[in-house]
């Protein structure tokens, strides 16, 4: 039995073990399964895997996405770029094990992006500076789509969420919420973005899928914004990582 999961912390939002069990039965794939591993840090990430090996691969989630990178060995060419890995690959002679980061989010969130936006948008607003903000900004670097990064800290790339005002909502059209905000169970919490400024020009994108509608997207859409949530974004990377580990 090989074993593929989730390493984050908290997990009780995951939806990752119906998707991959989806792709497993749609692709006749059997004797695998997909599980969540819920570790509250990374320190022994190495030993977990050598005392487990029946884990073939890892997919990172919250608050991991950069952290994981000081336990690998190697990153593909975006992971590198990014800084961040949502993906890994083990390999595996004996007891030793090798591992390989991938950044899946990008291929997960560029393919639910070119959906959901006409190709004219020209400049965003991230919302948050973490591992998942990282493949958004490789993404718009590949679009030529101008952003602006917003955090609850100013700092040289970035704005406080206090610094939006009008100006950037008339030129800022696409709005991304990178953030845990909203995510079940906090499902009241919601980025303090100035929503009144907000309306039908604006596309709000939510890397969020639980709830299916969060505050954040609630409000935007009484203003008149097109939304989207997280679940695309979420299949889609997740056949990316099947197709990494399987070598499909």
């Amino acid at each position: 039995m090989k074993i593929f999961g989730l390493v984050g912390y908290p997990l009780s939002h995951s939806f990752s073990p119906f998707i991959f069990q989806k792709i497993f039965e749609r692709e006749k794939i059997t004797g695998c399964v997909y599980q969540l591993f819920e570790l509250k840090e990374l320190n022994g990430i190495r030993d977990f895997l050598i005392q487990h090996s029946e884990i073939a691969g890892l997919n990172i989630t919250i608050p991991y996405k950069q952290q994981i990178i000081d336990f690998l060995d190697e990153k593909d060419e975006i992971a590198e770029q990014t800084g961040a890995v949502n993906t890994v690959k083990i390999f595996r002679q004996g007891k030793i094990i090798y591992l390989k980061g991938y950044n899946t989010d990008v291929t997960g969130f560029e393919q639910s992006l070119r959906d959901f936006v006409p190709p004219d948008i020209s400049h965003a607003l991230i919302l948050g500076n973490g591992g998942a903000a990282k493949a958004v900004q490789y993404v718009f670097k590949k679009m030529n789509i101008n952003y602006l990064i917003i955090s609850r800290k100013k700092t040289e790339n970035s704005l406080r969420y206090t610094d939006l005002n009008k100006d950037i909502f008339d030129k800022y059209h696409l709005i991304i919420n990178c953030t845990p905000l909203g995510m079940f169970p906090n499902t009241d919490s919601f980025p303090e973005i100035p929503y009144h400024f907000l309306n039908k020009r604006h596309f709000l994108f939510d890397m969020v899928y639980n709830p299916e509608e969060t505050l954040f997207l609630l409000k935007g859409k009484k203003m008149g914004c097109q939304t989207m949530n997280g679940m695309k974004m979420l299949e889609k990377q997740a056949f990316e990582s099947f197709r990494i580990w399987f070598g499909i």
